[in-house]
């Protein structure tokens, strides 16, 4: 019988099968843990998350409201045409009084004219413009209107094309012919019961109605052009100037010339809206024999100008409020701190008997911090959703809301930081927890 090999001497002897530590856990197992945590106790759960949600929301809705309001106004101004300069009567009519009611007219006729004919390869149109408030009357219906005394380059100046009929004519100016374009709900109010379609364009056209005591023609009628939110545009009654000066005008006169409000002009390149605006204060110097260009009794507006200043308010107003509501972020993350303080006082028995299995300090602190950072991502998803919900309670005021991406992604990647920076603490203090003292703990 043949013997088997001998065993060599000093051989190793076989290793032991690991033994797997039964407290130690994996991110899924840290996971599931703090899962369990969190839907256990709900109220809490959700009380602890209460400043992130609110947080989140609130810098979305008012981002989204801010950005609303700024394309709005942008529109609007747009919407009162595009390419566009505005002379006006400066602030205090150019010495005098420190106190007035009003800026002083000093802004002719002649003024208009000299602007439409100095520029006519840059500028597309120019409409002189005047207006009061008169009482119309059609019938036993009547409403205040805004009686607009221009020429016909307003309908194109001012982005005011009639939806039915026609505006008045160079002829009915020069004629000073007494016919009229109204507004949207001036045709509603004259001709219908103030609602809604009570009344068509087609019912006004050709139709007489009183302007204080003066009749007029209708000959157009102007689309709805909503709130604009600069003046009512559905309430004017634009008739020519030269009627409404010799009808309406006030004794207000500039070296005899009568006088309007404003005049707009419309360029013919919007790259070359800041060198007309120049040219145009040159001109209106040497027109009022003025020398002092800080000392001027008319202005001249560029809408770039105007439309970058309300965007620039809007802007910073919608930063400010919005690093606002970014505190109560912070605020939330310190409430999930004191909460998970609390909950690793409360669960210092679990953790003894985790460490007692085995479970390494990180094990404990990837479990709470892992639970921190679900509450805290949790909470920053509700604010998402709860912020959509009330940007789009803007429409209330008017205000179309306008979500922007990345407004949205800081709001959630803060909270989620919020909750890894004010999570680690009470995670490491549960890491360092004695397993003995753990265990006596009651």
């Amino acid at each position: 019988m043949t013997a088997g090999p001998l065993p060599q001497t000093g051989a190793a002897a076989p290793a032991p099968a690991a033994v797997p530590r039964r407290g130690g856990i994996g991110l899924g197992g840290a996971f599931t843990i703090a899962w369990r945590a969190i839907v256990g106790t709900p109220l809490r759960s959700v009380l602890t998350a209460l400043g992130v949600i609110i947080g989140v929301a609130a810098v979305v809705a008012l981002t989204a409201i801010g950005q609303g309001s700024t394309a709005g106004v942008t529109k609007n101004l747009e919407s009162l045409g595009t390419n566009l300069l505005t002379v006006q009567s400066a602030r205090g009519g150019g010495g005098g009084s420190l106190v007035r009611a009003g800026p002083r007219q000093t802004i002719t006729v002649e003024d208009a004219e000299a602007l439409a004919g100095a520029f006519p390869d840059r500028v597309a149109g120019v409409a002189p413009s005047v207006n009061s408030n008169l009482q119309a009357k059609v019938g036993t219906n009547n409403a205040q209107v805004s009686v607009v005394g221009t020429w016909p380059a307003y309908e194109t100046v001012r982005n005011s094309p009639v939806e039915s009929g026609a505006y008045f004519t160079d002829a009915d100016v020069s004629g000073k012919k007494r016919v009229a374009v109204i507004g949207h709900q001036t045709l509603l109010d004259l001709f219908g019961d103030g609602t809604e379609g009570s009344a068509t364009p087609e019912q006004a056209i050709g139709q007489k109605i009183r302007l204080g005591s003066v009749t007029f023609t209708v000959t157009g009628v102007l689309p709805d052009k909503g709130n604009s939110g600069f003046g009512n545009a559905n309430s004017q009654v634009l008739i020519p100037l030269s009627t409404y000066l010799q009808r309406f005008a006030r004794t207000n006169s500039a070296g005899g010339q009568p006088t309007v409000s404003t005049v707009y002009l419309q360029a013919t390149d919007a790259k070359d809206l800041t060198g007309l605006q120049s040219d145009v204060t040159d001109l209106m110097m040497q027109r009022h024999d003025l020398t002092d260009p800080d000392n001027l009794d008319f202005q001249v507006q560029n809408q770039a100008d105007s439309l970058a200043s309300l965007n620039s308010i809007t802007n910073t107003l919608t930063l400010f409020v919005g690093a606002i509501a970014g505190i109560s972020l912070l605020v939330g993350g310190i409430g999930i701190m004191n909460i998970m303080l609390v909950s690793v006082t409360e669960r210092t028995r679990e953790i003894g008997v985790r460490k007692a299995l085995g479970a390494r300090p990180r094990d404990i602190l990837t479990q709470f911090l892992v639970e921190a950072s679900l509450l805290s991502i949790g909470g920053g998803v509700i604010g998402m959703l709860l912020g959509v919900a009330l940007a789009f309670g803007g429409k209330a005021l008017n205000i179309t809301p306008v979500f922007s991406l990345p407004p949205m992604l800081i709001a959630f990647a803060f909270s989620a930081l919020v909750g890894v920076f004010f999570g680690y603490y009470p995670a490491a203090r549960a890491a360092k927890l004695d397993p003995v003292d753990s265990l006596r703990y009651e």
